[in-house]
């Protein structure tokens, strides 16, 4: 599966410490072999990001995409990037 990423995805991964970087290119070589590998944990996610599919890149940050179809290509479009608690909110004790 080909990949793209968002300008706002890639400013967002520039922005992150080095330790991230280094575990997103980890991930990202992973997904490229195989998007389902449990690794990644790949899930597909609810509202407010329904439509969207979620790979983990560390224990906290999450990396979500689009799959799309771009002539005969599937396509990877890398969207979002966050920690879990910036992306769902903290959980509710």
């Amino acid at each position: 599966m080909k990949r793209r990423y968002d300008p706002a995805f890639i400013k967002a991964l520039k922005k992150t410490d080095v330790r991230i970087r280094k575990s997103f290119r980890e991930k990202i070589a992973i997904f490229a072999k195989n998007p389902l590998d449990p690794q990644l944990n790949n899930h597909t996610l609810r509202e407010p990001y329904k439509g969207l599919r979620s790979i983990d890149i560390t224990d906290d940050y999450r990396a979500m995409y689009e799959e799309m179809t771009v002539e005969e290509d599937t396509v990877a479009y890398f969207s979002i990037l966050g920690t879990h608690d910036e992306l769902y909110g903290k959980p509710k004790n």
